[in-house]
């Protein structure tokens, strides 16, 4: 008898939570030897593992799987010595009865040979970077505010759980980002020395006592030769306002020197250059109610002798996380450019930009090779997963060499195709449209992004078009206003003016894609996420074309939204109190005439659980016939913004398809067997 045909990934949801997902890569000092991260399912599918993976940077070879534990593995860094460090909460084989709840230690994997722990914290280890000659190791670990070494800090621990008290005491702001409360302990930079005998662990140096919140989401580098950690940190300003400078530490005394601090702006990405004399780093500038941010990238010398300088002042473009080249005249970036994000080349002296990469490509984790020749990175795209290639960084506008690497989703069936037209301001305007096999015609999906400083131009895990399409719908991704890589004036257009440019720039893109032969004009829905769940809002307080309406960790009174996000500040800066009412979706709820389904996550700290209450009461307080109500609402007790839980995902969009069914393809009401 043959074997049953394998279920396609995008027709079936079971199929779709089984594929293998890519991310990260890390590169051995010698460059013979590249690691990614791949994440499965794990036994139960009740979450995700990660494992390590080796690739061949030649491409000559397969992938092969490195680690394999229950716990998984992550962040992967090499040593100078070729030993790959990671970490990982998995039981160390060392300890008679480890504890099931441990937190993450650091593990090395010599090149030949098992694993081991090398460093362990009470609070855990993360964020690791290892000195390129030296081998000096930085991490971040969490640790209770009066603990004077790791002894003292599991006493505290200890104490705290025999009694069952997880309450905090806070002097600071913030309290909570994104999906965590941010507990009793504080984040600590600790610097170690490279372990020599193989039988020793590191011995921690904590050259950061009493941090505070400077160290809250810190992003770390430490020069060559490990005497110095790079590190921003986080500032308090008057009025609950907080920004990031960039410091040097001295990781052998723990002092500190500001190497940039500029009151209008926060720091990013800093990166030590291979001759330990420069660091370059992101500067973005404190938006106004009238302007918007700006990104650059900045160099400023290690040992503060002079000030910054910006590399990139003259390209209107954001750039991210830089690399450098080995001999430090490049800075290798990837930044957002029409719906794609190339990998682009700076030349440190001139601010030269050129584009390396010629396709429609969004690629990350740029890694250079030794000899400077060569660069590795995840390069996909809106209809592409994320895979490694290799770059040649001496060839403009190339196409990326495709590596072996681990399996993952296969390309999507139907086809992706781009449509464009103008704003009513003149603003060229261009959207991706996902169109399923056949003919059509498709019902159409409009799906706006978040952000909202952001663009439909790469893979989407969580947000995935192709499950829409593989079941017959057409799938319009649009750029409006406020959207990445056309420029800070595109930005511009829509800042402060949520429901002006971008709304009619949204129904601008619509009136293009349903003039496509293969997309049904009478039969529309409209979603979004976070930023895209406000414009559904506003979209169903404005029009009555979509016949059907699903917004996700949605904005809806902007006066609400503002002193409840998990960074009330940053808010404040961009809206002033009669910008964000006028622009609030709340003051046209008498307007909705549309089905709305409302999607909440009661952890979501950046879009709290008030915004989805209150719009779920403004829907059923206006529907006079409860028996005929059309308005659902989809409530994640655990769930945070984005609704990762495997089984979540799978009944989110179980549920929106069956909501989108009822009310765009006339189809009966068909409840998820699991939300019966």
């Amino acid at each position: 008898m043959p074997d049953a045909p394998t279920p396609s990934p995008y027709a079936d949801l079971d199929a779709y939570l089984d594929v293998p997902r890519v991310s990260g890569l890390a590169l051995s000092h010698d460059g013979s030897r590249l690691v990614t991260t791949v994440s499965t399912l794990d036994p139960e599918r009740a979450g995700w593992v990660n494992a390590l993976w080796e690739l061949d940077p030649t491409g000559e070879r397969p992938a092969r799987r490195l680690t394999r534990s229950a716990k998984g593995e992550a962040a992967p860094v090499f040593a100078p010595d070729g030993a790959l460090l990671f970490t990982s909460a998995r039981p160390d084989p060392a300890v008679a009865k480890p504890a099931d709840d441990a937190p993450a230690a650091l593990w090395a994997l010599p090149p030949t040979g098992e694993a081991r722990v090398v460093g362990t914290r009470p609070g855990g280890v993360g964020s690791v970077v290892v000195a390129r000659k030296a081998g000096t190791v930085v991490v971040l670990s969490d640790t209770l505010p009066g603990a004077t070494d790791a002894d003292s800090d599991d006493e505290r621990r200890t104490a705290r759980k025999q009694a069952g008290v997880d309450a905090v005491l806070h002097a600071s702001y913030p309290i909570r980002y994104w999906d965590r409360d941010l507990g009793t302990g504080q984040q600590r930079l600790l610097a170690a020395d490279a372990v020599t005998d193989p039988g020793d662990e590191l011995a921690w140096r904590d050259l950061t006592p009493r941090p505070g919140r400077g160290l809250h989401q810190a992003e770390v580098d430490v020069s060559p030769d490990g005497r110095t950690a790079v590190v921003t940190w986080s500032v308090a300003d008057p009025f609950g306002s907080r920004r990031t400078i960039v410091v040097a530490v001295d990781t052998a005394t723990g002092e500190r020197t500001t190497l940039f601090d500029d009151a209008g702006a926060e720091c990013g990405a800093p990166v030590v250059s291979p001759d330990g004399s420069s660091v370059a780093f992101l500067r973005e500038t404190l938006s106004t109610p009238e302007e918007p941010v700006d990104t650059a990238l900045l160099v400023v010398p290690l040992d503060g002798s002079a000030e910054a300088r910006e590399v990139t002042s003259g390209w209107d473009r954001w750039p991210g996380r830089p690399a450098w080249t080995p001999d430090g005249a490049g800075l290798v970036v990837v930044a957002d450019e029409q719906g794609a994000a190339p990998v682009f080349r700076v030349d440190v002296a001139s601010g030269e930009v050129v584009r390396l990469t010629g396709d429609r490509g969004h690629y990350t984790d740029v890694r250079i090779s030794p000899d400077g020749r060569t660069a590795f990175a995840l390069r996909d795209a809106v209809d592409s997963a994320p895979t490694p290639v290799r770059l040649d960084l001496s060839t403009p506008d190339q196409t990326p060499v495709v590596l072996q690497g681990p399996p993952t989703a296969p390309t999507p069936p139907g086809r992706l195709e781009e449509v464009t037209t103008t704003a009513e301001d003149g603003s060229p305007l261009r959207s991706w449209l996902v169109l399923p096999e056949g003919d059509g015609p498709f019902p159409l999906l409009l799906w706006v992004h978040g952000g909202p400083l952001h663009s439909w131009n790469g893979w989407s895990w969580r947000w995935n078009p192709h499950l829409m399409a593989a079941r017959g719908y057409a799938v319009l991704l649009p750029d409006p206003a406020l959207s990445t890589g056309y420029g800070r004036e595109f930005v511009r257009r829509g800042w402060g003016r949520w429901g002006a440019e971008p709304y009619t720039d949204l129904l601008a893109v619509t009136d293009a894609a349903v003039e496509h032969p293969a997309v049904d004009p009478a039969r529309t829905a409209a979603m979004g996420g976070s930023f895209g769940g406000y414009m559904a809002n506003w979209i169903a307080g404005h029009t009555d074309r979509f016949r059907a309406i699903v917004t996700h960790a949605s904005l809806w009174d902007l006066d609400q939204f503002g002193p409840t996000t998990d960074a009330a500040y940053y808010w404040r800066r961009e809206m002033t109190p009669e910008m964000a009412r006028a622009n609030s979706p709340s003051r046209f709820a008498d307007d909705i005439r549309s089905p709305v389904l409302v999607v909440h996550g009661d952890k979501d700290y950046r879009v709290p659980i008030g915004e989805g209450l209150r719009l779920w009461w403004d829907l059923c307080s206006r529907a006079d016939d409860p028996a005929t109500m059309p308005h659902r609402f989809l409530y994640f007790p655990h769930e945070h913004h984005w609704v990762l839980g495997p089984g979540h995902a799978k009944v989110w969009y179980e549920t929106v398809l069956a909501f989108l069914a009822v009310h765009v393809l006339d189809e009966p009401w068909r409840t998820p067997a699991l939300l019966e």
